[in-house]
C-alpha cells in the first residue's frame, strides 16, 4: 500500500458519521442458498434499499456535506451518480445541473428530475461530460467529478468499515469498477485494518478500459465500451482513479454481460433483490471464478437496482436473452 494515499483514513471514518443516515448501515448477511450453489460462504452487502437504489448516495452526501459556501453545482453521470448528487443537493437547498446521455436509462433521468435537478441530455457520456466541464467554465458552476474527487471515494470507503464490523475476516471482497471510487473507498479502509484480504475488482468485459490500466500501471484508453452494465462502461480511467487503486487492490476480474444477467435472476431467485447489470457484477465474478473462492468467507458488494420494465422483461425472465 502506498505510504501516502490521497483517501483519508480519518475523513473516511468521519464520513460515516456525517453521511446522511439514510445511506448507512446497509444490510450485509450470509446468503447462505448462493453459498452453497458457489462454494464458498458469500456474505451480500445491499445497496439498493434506500432513496436513490444505489450507492452513489453515499460519496455525493460526503462531497456536498463537504462544501463551502453555496455553489452552483454541476456534473456528468452515467444516472446513479447524479441520482446521488441530486439527493444531497436538494437536501441542502442546492442547485444542480446534470449531464446525462440520451441513452440512459430513463427511470435513473426521471428520478433525478424528480429530486429536482436541471437534466440536459447530450449524445452519449463523453458528450456528457464535455458539456458538464464547458457548463461550469461559463456559468462559474462547481463542476464535481466521480472518480477524480477524494471525498466521493472517502464516502463510499464506508462501506469498508461496515463489512469489517462482520466476526470473521474476510478472504475477498470484491466491488465493481466503472471510475474506480468505491474499489479504492473500501480498499483504502479494509487493507489499513485486516490487509490479508484480498480486494478484488470486477469489471465488464467488453469495457476492460480500468483492468487493462491497472495490470498496465498507465491509463489505456479504448475507443469503446461494450456492455449493458452502464455503470461500468468506462472507456477511459482518470489517472487520479487509477492511482488511487495501486498499491491496494490484488486482483482484476472481467465479466461479460450473460453472466451478468444470470447473477441479476440468481439474485431476484435466490434473494429476493432486482439488480441492474452492474450491480450484479461482483456475483458474477463468483458465479464465473468459484472454484477460486472454494470455502472462503467473500464479501459482495451488491451496488445499484434500477432496472426498467421492458428491462425486467427481457433479462429476468428465465431464459430471458440480453
Amino acid at each position: 500500500m502506498p505510504e501516502a494515499h490521497r483517501f483519508s483514513l480519518q475523513r473516511i471514518a468521519q464520513a460515516a458519521t456525517i453521511i446522511d443516515p439514510v445511506f448507512l448501515n446497509s444490510p450485509q448477511y450470509l446468503a447462505e442458498s448462493l453459498g452453497q450453489r458457489f462454494g464458498c460462504r458469500l456474505v451480500v452487502k445491499v445497496e439498493t434499499l434506500n432513496p436513490i437504489r444505489s450507492f452513489k448516495g453515499r460519496g455525493a452526501d460526503y462531497r456536498v456535506a463537504s462544501l463551502e459556501g453555496r455553489p452552483h453545482l454541476v456534473c456528468a453521470t452515467a444516472g446513479n451518480f447524479g441520482q446521488g448528487m441530486a439527493y444531497a443537493a436538494r437536501k441542502r437547498g442546492l442547485s444542480l445541473t446534470v449531464f446525462a446521455s440520451k441513452n440512459a436509462n430513463p427511470l435513473k433521468i426521471a428520478r433525478m428530475r424528480a429530486l429536482g435537478a436541471d437534466v440536459q441530455l447530450a449524445d452519449d457520456v463523453d458528450a456528457a461530460h464535455a458539456a458538464a466541464e464547458a457548463f461550469a467554465t461559463q456559468h462559474r458552476a462547481l463542476l464535481v467529478t466521480d472518480g477524480r474527487d477524494p471525498a466521493i471515494g472517502e464516502g463510499a470507503g464506508t462501506i469498508g468499515v461496515e463489512l469489517l464490523r462482520w466476526p470473521d475476516p474476510f478472504d475477498a471482497i470484491l466491488a465493481p469498477v466503472g471510475d474506480g471510487s468505491l474499489l479504492a473507498g473500501v480498499a483504502r479502509w479494509v487493507k489499513a485494518h485486516h490487509p490479508a484480504t484480498q480486494m478484488i475488482g470486477v469489471g465488464a468485459r467488453g469495457a476492460p478500459a480500468m483492468e487493462r490500466s491497472w495490470r498496465s500501471g498507465r491509463v489505456v484508453e479504448l475507443e469503446r465500451a461494450d456492455t449493458i452494465a452502464d455503470g461500468l462502461a468506462s472507456k477511459e480511467p482518470y489517472p487520479e482513479a487509477l492511482a488511487d487503486l495501486t498499491g491496494l487492490v490484488d486482483d482484476m476480474l472481467l465479466v461479460d454481460d450473460a453472466t451478468m444477467l444470470e447473477a441479476m435472476r440468481l439474485s431476484l431467485h435466490e434473494l429476493g433483490l432486482v439488480l441492474e447489470p452492474s450491480g450484479a457484477a461482483s456475483l458474477a465474478a463468483v458465479l464465473t471464478h468459484h472454484s477460486r473462492f472454494e470455502g472462503q468467507l467473500v464479501g459482495a458488494i451488491l451496488t445499484g437496482g434500477y432496472v426498467t420494465a421492458e428491462q425486467m422483461q427481457r433479462w429476468l425472465a428465465p431464459s430471458g436473452p440480453i
